[in-house]
C-alpha cells in the first residue's frame, strides 16, 4: 500500500439486517483487525454493505459484475457521504 500511496480504504462489513455484526461481518472484522496492524498508516473506514449487492443485481445484467457494481455502490455511498461532512 505503501508503494501505491494508499492512505484510505473503504471496507465493506456485510451487517443483518437489524444493523447487527452476525458471522460474516466478524470474518470481515477480524481479518481488518490484521491489515489495521500490518498497515498501520493506512486509515480503514468500515461501511455498511448491507444493501449494495441488492442494488448492484437490479443494475447488473451478469451475475459476475454484480460485486463490481456493488463495490462501486459502497464506495459512490462513502464519496457522497464524505462531501457532505
Amino acid at each position: 500500500m505503501d508503494e501505491q500511496g494508499v492512505y484510505e480504504v473503504v471496507v465493506g462489513v456485510p451487517r443483518t439486517l437489524g444493523g447487527e455484526v452476525g458471522f460474516q461481518a466478524r470474518k470481515v472484522l477480524s481479518r481488518l483487525d490484521d491489515l489495521k496492524a500490518e498497515f498501520p498508516g493506512v486509515r480503514f473506514v468500515e461501511w455498511d454493505e448491507r444493501f449494495t449487492t441488492r442494488l448492484a443485481g437490479s443494475r447488473g445484467r451478469r451475475k459476475g459484475r454484480v460485486d463490481h457494481l456493488a463495490a462501486a455502490t459502497m464506495l459512490q455511498e462513502y464519496l457522497e457521504a464524505r462531501k457532505n461532512v
